[in-house]
């Protein structure tokens, strides 16, 4: 069927027109970028054609096939900027019309002046920039538009030089009269506001005007530069888009006190440099670093177009599955919340944590852990409402995943939670739970904080872990087995561990001795006068079926001994043999209750199956009885 291309479509968005929805063609499609994750088309409208490139969250259409090669597709939102003094439109938001079809018209490159008061149409091929595209007859007889040639017979073969007909010349205009030779002021006109998934780095002036959904604290650090502070805050858009931005030093002291979370401004003039994954959880591969000449300007007037908050949450099912480490949303009914309690952090300095259990229509529950001041904030909050009585929806914006012991998610610092929030799906949790989902048994995902004795305990023996396979799928084996210790090893019971916090949590790797008696940390890449000692506990246990090795870290080793790694370390140090041997005595020959996770991991080029202690608990006697009794009773005919 015939196809209609916007009339003179690329001209218009050229000289700055970005309201129209055209329909064009894409004649080309090439990889483009140092790390090849962004798409370069050239677009035509039948008469014209130009360099256009996709914004990131549209590389799917691409590779799914929706788009390719003589695709005819309607430009929804796109705007036009200048990279390396040539215009490039950047694709935001389009539609594919015709997967596929006859090139169209006879399209010529436009080509612009430098100085982007006159436009002229060339009929040969553009010179340099970031695409290099030969004439039509080449893409017609299957040959990439794309193509570097030095050889312009190759992609015209027949035709010389003199041949290509020669761009239009703008009219000649007589050099301005400057009547005062004083400071010529620059352009101070104000950027137009772009979408946040429309930002690059190619870009020259440019303004987003954005909700500042989350602010985080204020963090100081010491490196080989220095001391120095940083925060950050994300920033949501009315078209969904998301960013974090960043700002060190005495742009902290410009715009901390400034920002306020849930507030809505306009940001210009920031440095757009590639998102460090390892901090940053928001889908957007870049990342705003303010400086000392970006500007901030509160917007007054409230902007409903914006969202206060945006989330993907994923059902609690889906936690068992995903990655650990990995940052999601959940939202789901509080049904337990335990009290407050201490935590001292390696580096002496004390925190709170305070765990509760989510569930949701998926049949799982999870424990959530809050740390620092979530625990008096919300947590407290949480506990009021639990011991009344009720049972409060929460949801939780960007939670970790941890899978320590079992699958569970606790906050970090750019956590954010939100007591029976006011949107659609804590309404459908809520009205599901009240119609009887309270009643529905679910299955937690996360370790078992029961007492012993729980029927839902799964009680192994040691000698079935080999016989079982236990630890050989892809996921580990989590059981518990009575056992008694029988020998450790005290030659290397702990090791140097740094110090530092890394966010909320200490960096606990394994640090050396650098040549000035210092303590040095490659993760860190810093030195210390003092590191931290944690625990590395190589023990034997024995039950009535056979005997095996297993590895106790820092909890459970001080569960096991007794007393914190770095005390056992100074008594062996000064050779208090004495008290050092009596830990070590008291702990063997004592039966524990020890939770276990199995599993195989690679070992010196094969497969060996690792047992590590995840919580070790002497044997109480009368709950030790309660549990073989309903043992008992089950094999008791009825």
């Amino acid at each position: 069927m015939p196809v209609n291309l916007t009339a003179n479509a690329i001209p218009a968005i050229i000289a700055g027109d970005v309201n129209s929805k055209p329909v064009v063609q894409v004649l080309d499609i090439k990889l483009i970028g140092a790390a090849a994750d962004r798409y370069g088309l050239l677009i035509s409208d039948s008469e014209s054609s130009q360099q256009a490139m996709l914004a990131a969250q549209l590389n799917d259409r691409v590779k799914t096939g929706r788009v390719r090669k003589t695709s005819v597709i309607q430009l929804i939102e796109y705007i036009c900027t200048t990279v390396k003094n040539r215009k490039i439109i950047v694709v935001i938001n389009m539609e594919t019309i015709i997967p596929e079809c006859e090139i169209i018209g006879n399209p010529k490159v436009l080509v612009e002046s430098n100085f982007g008061a006159q436009k002229a149409i060339s009929n040969g091929i553009s010179g340099s920039g970031i695409f290099n595209n030969g004439n039509l007859s080449a893409q017609r007889s299957g040959q990439t538009s794309f193509a570097n040639s030095n050889n312009l017979s190759s992609l015209n073969s027949g035709n010389s030089m003199q041949n290509y007909p020669p761009a239009i010349q703008p009219a000649y205009q007589p050099p301005p009269n400057y009547k005062s030779h004083g400071t010529i002021m620059k352009n101070e006109a104000p950027a137009r506001i772009i979408p946040i998934a429309a930002l690059n780095p190619y870009q020259g002036r440019w303004a987003i005007k954005a909700r500042v959904t989350a602010k985080g604290d204020l963090r100081r650090y010491n490196n080989s530069r220095g001391d120095g502070k940083v925060f950050s805050f994300d920033l949501l858009d009315s078209d969904g888009g998301e960013i974090r931005v960043t700002c060190f030093n005495a742009v902290v002291d410009r715009f901390y006190d400034k920002i306020e979370a849930g507030k809505v401004y306009m940001i210009s003039r920031g440095n757009l440099k590639p998102a460090q994954k390892n901090f940053n959880h928001l889908k957007n591969e870049w990342e705003i670093f303010l400086e000392i000449t970006s500007t901030v300007d509160l917007c007054p007037d409230e902007d409903t177009t914006i969202p206060r908050q945006q989330f993907s949450f994923r059902p609690i099912s889906d936690i068992e599955s995903a990655e650990s480490n990995s940052i999601i949303d959940v939202i789901g009914i509080v049904i337990a919340v335990n009290p407050s309690v201490p935590i001292l952090r390696k580096n002496g300095m004390e925190t709170q944590r305070r765990i509760l259990n989510l569930k949701d229509q998926s049949g799982r529950s999870v424990e959530l852990t809050l740390w620092g001041d979530f625990c008096n904030r919300e947590g407290q909050k949480l506990q009021e409402m639990a011991e009344a009585g009720f049972s409060p929806v929460l949801a939780v914006k960007a939670a970790k995943v941890s899978d320590f012991t079992g699958k569970s998610i606790g906050t970090i610092s750019s956590t954010q939670l939100f007591i029976d929030p006011d949107f659609a799906e804590a309404q459908t949790l809520r009205e599901w739970f009240d119609r009887g989902g309270k009643d529905v048994a679910s299955q937690s995902i996360s370790r078992e904080n029961m007492p012993v004795g729980s029927k839902s305990e799964i009680r192994k023996t040691v000698s079935q872990i080999k016989d079982e396979g236990l630890g050989r799928s892809d996921k580990p084996d989590w059981i518990t087995v009575k056992a008694t210790i029988t020998f450790v090893k005290t030659d290397s019971f702990c090791y140097t561990a740094c110090p530092l916090m890394i966010g909320d949590r200490q960096c606990n790797k394994k640090v050396t001795r650098s040549g000035n008696s210092r303590w040095h940390c490659d993760r860190c890449n810093q030195e210390f006068d003092e590191c931290d000692y944690r625990y590395l506990l190589q023990a034997q246990i024995q039950d009535h079926t056979g005997l095996t090795w297993v590895t106790a870290f820092q909890e459970s080793g001080e569960e096991i001994l007794g007393c914190p790694a770095k005390e056992l370390h100074m008594m062996n140090e000064e050779a208090d043999d004495t008290r050092f041997s009596e830990i070590i005595r008291k702990c063997l020959f004592t039966q524990f209750l020890f939770r276990l996770k199995i599993k195989e991991e690679p070992y010196c080029d094969e497969q060996k199956v690792k047992i590590t202690v995840i919580k070790a608990e002497k044997v109480k006697h009368s709950a030790e009885s309660r549990y073989l009794l309903d043992l008992i009773s089950k094999f008791r005919p009825s």
